[in-house]
């Protein structure tokens, strides 16, 4: 693993154990709780090593952080992570031990850390780690919780791309604009509907060939996911695993402007500098993806769940952003440095919103 991408040991707690049923390790990454406790998602997934899951709990966790405080939530930055071995993701009695496993990792830490779905996991299991732990979110709503929350994400995220469009572009409308849609899970395949529905003309991508089959559905060409990364489009949104966007890639990339919902697309903050140098609009990913957790946020909150309330605050994340790109623009820095520095704000003032 090059230097240029290690990530900073900054966190309150990073905790690692072995489960004792499944015999998996599991993470909890605690970045802060300056804002209140450690929300984020659980990641059941198959790394190199164990180093790269360490590192992907890090830097999830230090994007959670940073996620909530310029979304404004009461909460802090966290994320779990599920280690699997290679081979496909377990199934019945053995997936119920990991989670359990799991469950045991988030109990320890007391509610410091709570959890909630995310890549490889979903609101069924959040069902199964809660009978080891209560600090768990995304439950189905038949049991008082908020269900799925990636509606919520691709609400935002479309709220995203047409300010996107308007700061890049000059119009709001998404009609005739080309967008790619690099990864069609729970998210992205949303997002690519709602975008089809307003008009835009679609690439899209997944490494699942049966997912082909959504893109007759959505009028849309069918490409590689390397191939949607370079296609010379308006929007590129990248909407798979994080990483995706190096020094390697900048350089071959056609579209003018970037909003995605994987996290961690940058490979290192400094692939924001080149982005910029080459006149590339990157909207920060830990804005514009804020509308699970926002719609979670919401769960949390006295005399429970409404959907209503969440639609309304993930549609604010264009907002958000709008505010993110003025800064930039009248300080003559990136995206990124606008939005860190937002966060920053947000998390030296814990009692406040702004």
């Amino acid at each position: 693993m090059p230097d240029l991408y290690l990530v900073p040991l900054e966190h309150e707690e990073l905790l690692i154990r072995r489960g004792r049923r499944s015999g998996l390790y599991t993470i909890a990454a605690v970045h802060s709780t300056m804002r209140g406790p450690a929300l984020g998602g659980c990641r059941m997934w198959t790394y190199d090593d164990t180093r790269a899951a360490v590192r992907d709990a890090l830097r999830l966790s230090r994007g959670m952080t940073h996620k909530s405080a310029v979304a404004g939530l009461r909460l802090g930055g966290g994320k779990g992570v599920i280690v699997l071995p290679p081979g496909a993701p377990p199934t019945g009695r053995r997936r119920r031990d990991v989670l359990l496993d799991f469950g045991e990792t988030v109990d320890a830490l007391q509610g410091r850390y709570v959890t909630a779905e995310d890549v490889g996991t979903a609101t069924r299991d959040m069902v199964t780690i809660a009978e080891a732990t209560r600090h768990v979110t995304g439950l189905p709503r038949r049991r008082g919780g908020s269900g799925d929350p990636s509606p919520f994400t691709a609400l935002g995220l479309e709220a995203a791309i047409v300010a996107t469009c308007e700061h890049v572009l000059g119009s709001t409308s998404l009609r005739g604009r080309s967008v790619a849609v690099v990864g069609l899970g729970h998210v992205g395949l949303r997002l690519a509907r709602r975008l089809a529905r307003g008009g835009a003309r679609l690439v899209v991508a997944d490494i699942d060939e049966a997912k082909k089959a959504h893109a007759a559905q959505l009028g849309a060409r069918w490409t590689t996911p390397d191939n949607a990364l370079l296609a010379a489009v308006d929007v590129l949104a990248p909407c798979a695993l994080g990483g995706v966007l190096d020094h390697e890639t900048v350089p071959h990339l056609q579209a003018p402007a970037i909003a995605g919902a994987a996290n961690n697309q940058l490979a290192d903050d400094a692939i924001a500098d080149q982005l910029q140098a080459r006149g590339i609009v990157w909207a920060p990913d830990f804005v514009v993806n804020a509308g699970g957790i926002i719609n979670i946020s919401v769960e949390l909150e006295p005399g429970g769940y409404d959907p209503a309330r969440a639609r309304r605050r993930a549609r604010a994340i264009g907002d958000t952003l709008r505010e993110v790109y003025d800064r930039a623009t009248a300080g003559g820095m990136t995206p990124l440095t606008a939005a860190m520095e937002l966060a920053r704000r947000r998390l030296a003032d814990p009692s406040s919103p702004a």
